[in-house]
Order: C-alpha cells, then structure tokens, then sequence
C-alpha cells in the first residue's frame, strides 16, 4: 500500500499484513448480519473485541470490507479467499493431537468428498474437541470455539482450511461450496 507521508510530502509504501483473526472476523462477517458491532462479532467469534476492532481495520485497508457501509466487499473477499488465502496462511501441520475436525473431515465437506484413505483426518487442536487426527494449526486460536458458537461459520472457516490445505480435487469441491455460501451475503459489493 503506498500512502502519502504529512511530514516530508513523500510517499511511504507501507505493508499491510492480514492476521488469522482478520479472516475469521471476515467469514463471520460474510455471514449475512447487516447492523454487526465489534461486540457483536466478540461473542460470536471468541476474537476480543479490541482485536476484532483492529481486524476490521487491516480488512477495510485491505478493501476487503468496506467499514463505513458495513457491508462485506464480496468480489474482492471471494478472490482473496479462494485464490490469495493459502499463499498468505500456508498452512502449518503437527502431530496427532485431540481436536475439532476441520477441512474435508468437517462438513460440510465431509458430506460431499469421501475419503478412501485410511489417515488421520484434520483436526484444529483443542482439548474440548471430540475427534482424533492430524492437526492442522487454525488460522486464529479461537476458531474452534467460533465454530461451536457458530456451525456455519465453523463451516466457512473448515471449507477455508480446504482451500489451504487440500488437494486440487478438494480445493475444487471447497470452492464451489464457498462460493455458495458467500453467494447468499445480503451486503455484498463491488
């Protein structure tokens, strides 16, 4: 981003860094609520409020949400999701741990692809989750607890963990589920 400097009149290029909690605040966001607060978007996501301040902020300078109109900017999202996300948030995988599945072990992938193969299923580490698998590190710690507040965010964020870490087969099926759930955003704009 380049911006203009009010002490030397000079331009400054400055680098806008998105966080893992800018994107769960943004799936949140994509999900249809038109009057959102930051009060609201804590308890709905489990982001504290200051954060969720700050990740409205980086997304509106990102021009991924346009903070004025309080609408989500969904061209330019459903791009950065499906096709920026995996670049930025690569993503980061440990050992077998306690979890809450995610990806295409979660639906509702997990309705559509059925996997062959006998390995661990992905999983975001938390000691309250109630499945056994690989983990995969979740964009921001409080993804789990913002699925459990919120199935269909949980959705958003495993068919996002899809596009991170699956094959192209499993990308192609995230994506078209995304697609679709983003589609119905009453707020959307260009």
């Amino acid at each position: 981003m380049v911006v203009p400097n009010p002490r030397t009149r000079d331009t400054v290029y400055c680098l806008l860094m998105l966080k893992g909690e800018d994107i769960v605040v943004l799936l949140k966001l994509t999900g249809g609520a038109r009057d959102w607060t930051v009060r609201a978007l804590e308890e709905g996501t489990g982001v504290p409020r200051s954060v969720a301040h700050r990740s409205l902020k980086r997304l509106g300078e990102a021009g991924l949400v346009d903070e004025g109109h309080r609408r989500v900017l969904l061209t330019q999202s459903e791009e950065f999701l499906v096709h920026g996300l995996k670049y930025v948030f690569p993503p980061a995988w440990r050992g077998e741990a306690r979890g809450t599945l995610t990806a295409w072990a979660a639906p509702p992938l997990a309705d559509v692809i059925s996997s062959s193969m006998q390995v661990l299923p992905p999983v975001w580490p938390d000691p309250l989750g109630n499945a056994r698998g690989l983990a995969l590190l979740p964009l921001h710690p409080a993804a789990s607890e913002a699925a459990r507040r919120d199935p269909e965010l949980g959705e958003r964020l495993a068919l996002v963990d899809a596009l991170r870490a699956g094959d192209a087969r499993i990308r192609g099926v995230a994506k078209e589920l995304l697609l679709a759930k983003l589609g119905g955003v009453a707020h959307s704009g260009a």
